[in-house]
């Protein structure tokens, strides 16, 4: 049994990683794939995907960008504060917004993406580790301090110097704006993008240098 309950309006650190530590996406396709699933499976209703597989086969390139239309009109069930894909892990920040929306949406996430992931390398079974992980952030310091962790995960696993595209960095330092996150809750705390990258920058240092010791990095 889940130890975590969730509740409406209450955020949380949410992650899973591959099962045998594998990598759950190869190619830049499975990374957009995987956030076109977190936009479109958002929702109380079912069959979005239905529409977006519409586009896809008259587009095969198509990016979260090119199916904005499809978002009008839904009820969310949880909300996106920050993310971050690694090639064989993921983390988020979620506001729960509908009763059992982080449960339904996670599971519909998860098979979604697995489905998608199974058929195209002609695999079979589990994709993920189990069910995934949750915290409760309890504090508003807490979720500053993970969304530092977070927004940088790429750069605190080493896994790039620069700006790495499939996380929220990019349009929380106003480089991008995905539409996807809400980043009022966190950066309106900060007197501009300059002021919470030096916050980030700062903190992600210290992930990086002390990961092993905190409680919460995925290893």
């Amino acid at each position: 049994m889940r130890k975590t309950e969730f509740a409406n309006g209450e955020y949380y650190h949410i992650y899973n990683r591959g099962v045998d530590k594998r990598e759950v996406f190869l190619d830049r396709l499975d990374y957009e794939r995987f956030l076109v699933c977190m936009n479109l499976l958002n929702d109380k209703k079912n069959g979005i995907m239905e529409r977006q597989r519409n586009i896809l086969k008259s587009n095969t390139r198509a990016k979260l960008s090119d199916i904005r239309e499809l978002s009008s009109g839904r009820k969310p069930l949880i909300e996106f504060n920050a993310y971050c894909l690694n090639p064989n892990h993921y983390h988020f920040i979620l506001k729960q917004t509908e009763k059992d929306g982080i449960k339904i949406f996670m599971h519909k996430l998860g098979t979604a993406y697995t489905n998608y992931f199974n058929k195209k390398y002609d695999r079979s079974g589990s994709l993920f580790q189990g069910p995934f992980k949750s915290i409760h952030i309890t504090s508003n310091e807490y979720l500053l301090y993970l969304s530092a962790y977070v927004n940088k995960n790429h750069f605190i696993h080493g896994y790039s110097k620069g700006d790495w595209k499939y996380s929220s960095l990019l349009d929380y330092l106003g480089k991008r704006d995905e539409a996807l996150c809400n980043k009022e809750s966190i950066l309106g705390q900060f007197e501009d993008a300059k002021e919470y990258e030096k916050y980030l920058a700062n903190n992600a240092l210290y992930f990086r240098e002390k990961k092993e010791m905190e409680k919460y990095i995925l290893e």
